[in-house]
């Protein structure tokens, strides 16, 4: 049986444009609001988030895709993956949130008619290894059944459904939503897959604004749908934050990139623990999965049985830890200023003291966000108080940067520790240090 476990507004899904948003006379800013009242709204009796309302939401008899994308066959809810097989959940397993998004959200009846170029403007992605070639080249781009055709292929990157006789059923979401993309080989939004990339075309918030039960969550919170509408339309693309249904504010973050994270003591910003414990916390609180998150410090205790999530943990963190960093593109940095960069890096700048070993970072040592000239906000909501030193891998590949993506460039960030840290470089300096950084 379900358990009306906590959900939040979750990161992407092939909602739609088709819901205009209230008009809100709450004053809500953008990115620094709050949702709630005073003190944020109230966890209730031993939630965390918001909770599900409605049927159990089974998935139905026939599946026109599953865990292999093979389409036909029944998929179980929750995506139908081995627990020991990391790729299959971290692309395909939903651990039934298909609770949260077709019961409450009824995100099913938005996509039904979604048009792919109204998706890929979405952020939404398409592997278009799932898709055969000829259907491919003669897709109707225009055309909403052209998304349920895709839909039924398993190939929206991170979106399972159940498709019955052209109709969308039930749906769901997985980790790859928000933290896989494509190479845009076909055209943009359409490629081979990339996992662990982050996808910071998706507009997380107002996806979920557009769907028809974003009301309920509104009730949950104590506020109303076009205050919660306002809120969430305000994060824009590539942002989500994890913690609204938590303390009724609002200061989105930006989604952060999955790989080379295998020699990383802390995985997140706020270094709150290790990459299994906010897997199970944005799985249970924020994609409306079915499983059990318990954390006093935060005061959440979500139990469900069956747990869908915890048995998944282990080889879902196998799996990320296996994703590797995009290596620099031939041509993408000068060598000679690089090798000039580095020194500096490793000298002058200081730069290796916080970003240290072979992941570039000192966790699990964090830091103090005025030490570093950071926003204190995301920091303050936190259970540490404090950042973590970015990992440094790939990282010219995921502009904006720094945990809100204050700093549009890697030349930003250089400026940026040169003011903060009062180290008097050269704009030649800066150059150096910026193709070094290219260069990793």
């Amino acid at each position: 049986m379900r358990t009306k476990a906590l959900f939040a507004s979750v990161a992407c899904v092939c909602a739609a444009c088709f819901m205009a948003c209230e008009d809100s006379e709450d004053g809500v800013g953008p990115q620094q609001s709050e949702a709630g009242a005073p003190g944020g709204p109230s966890n209730g009796a031993g939630m965390g988030g918001w909770a599900a309302a409605g049927p159990d939401g089974s998935a139905g008899e026939t599946v026109s895709a599953g865990a292999g994308g093979t389409g036909g066959g029944a998929t179980p809810i929750g995506g139908g993956c081995e627990e020991t097989d990391g790729e299959c959940i971290f692309r395909f397993d939903t651990f039934g949130d298909e609770q949260l998004w077709t019961d409450t959200l009824r995100l099913h009846e938005v996509v039904q008619m979604l048009t792919p170029t109204a998706a890929l403007e979405l952020g939404l992605k398409v592997d278009a290894e799932m898709v055969p070639a000829d259907v491919l080249a003669n897709a109707d781009l225009e055309a909403a059944e052209t998304t349920v055709a895709l839909l039924g292929l398993g190939a929206v990157v991170g979106v399972q459904a159940t498709v019955e006789d052209g109709e969308v059923t039930s749906i769901g979401i997985t980790c790859a939503l928000c933290h896989s993309t494509v190479d845009d080989s076909v055209m943009p939004g359409v490629g081979a897959r990339l996992d662990g990339h982050p996808n910071r075309q998706l507009d997380t918030g107002a996806i979920i604004a557009a769907t028809p039960g974003v009301g309920a969550l509104a009730e949950s919170l104590g506020i109303t749908t076009a205050m919660l509408r306002t809120v969430l339309t305000s994060w824009g693309p590539g942002r989500y934050d994890a913690r609204t249904n938590q303390d009724g504010e609002s200061f989105p973050v930006l989604i952060p990139p999955a790989y080379g994270l295998a020699d990383v003591a802390l995985e997140t910003y706020t270094g709150e623990g290790p990459i299994s414990y906010w897997n199970a916390y944005v799985a249970v609180t924020q994609m409306g999965a079915q499983g059990t998150f318990i954390d006093e410090a935060l005061g959440i205790s979500i139990e469900s049985d069956p747990d869908l999530v915890t048995p998944k943990l282990e080889a879902l963190r196998e799996y990320q830890f296996s994703l590797l960093p995009p290596m620099p593109a031939a041509g993408s940095f000068e060598a000679d200023a690089a090798e000039r960069g580095a020194a500096l890096f490793e000298g002058e700048a200081t730069c290796s003291t916080c970003h240290s070993g072979d992941s570039f970072t000192d966790a699990p040592m964090l830091h103090e966000p005025e030490a570093v000239g950071q926003e204190t906000n995301e920091a303050r909501r936190s259970k540490t108080g404090k950042y973590r030193t970015t990992p440094l891998r790939g990282v010219a590949s995921h502009p904006p940067y720094f945990h809100d993506g204050s700093a549009a460039t890697l030349e930003d960030v250089v400026l940026h520790y040169d003011t903060t840290l009062e180290l008097g470089l050269s704009a030649a300096q800066r150059a150096d240090l910026v193709e070094y950084l290219k260069s990793l």
